[in-house]
């Protein structure tokens, strides 16, 4: 018999989404922290954004698996750190985006289902 999901409507964490867009935007360029959620926003057409509360634990986490590696701007400073995706990183993001993609269309058929039958 099936476990009963309690999360609705999507069936995969917040911090488990962030890391995949994080593992995406990567793929495409090197990024900073605040930028990231700039481009996640914008991406979402401004609808939602991670909080840097949840994305900067979550650059510390990939670069302490070697999924990114992150420089400073200025050493000296240490105010703004770069990251790029490692090739680790890019095996890993193709990992987690093919096991994601059946958890983000059901979601969709959820929502979708929701919206033809109330509305």
């Amino acid at each position: 018999m099936g476990r009963r999901n309690r999360q609705f409507p999507s069936k995969i964490s917040t911090t488990a989404f962030v890391k995949l867009y994080i593992l995406h935007l990567l793929k495409e360029k090197s990024h900073y922290g605040n930028e990231l959620i700039d481009e996640i926003k914008e991406r979402l057409d401004n609808r939602w954004e991670p909080s840097p509360g949840m994305v900067y634990p979550l650059l510390r986490e990939l670069e302490s698996n070697n999924y990114i590696k992150g420089w400073w701007e200025e050493p000296d400073k240490r105010s703004i750190r770069h990251y790029r995706l490692t090739d680790e990183g890019y095996e890993h993001y193709k990992k987690i985006k093919l096991s994601y993609k059946d958890i983000f269309d059901e979601s969709l058929a959820i929502i979708n289902s929701v919206l033809s039958d109330i509305y």
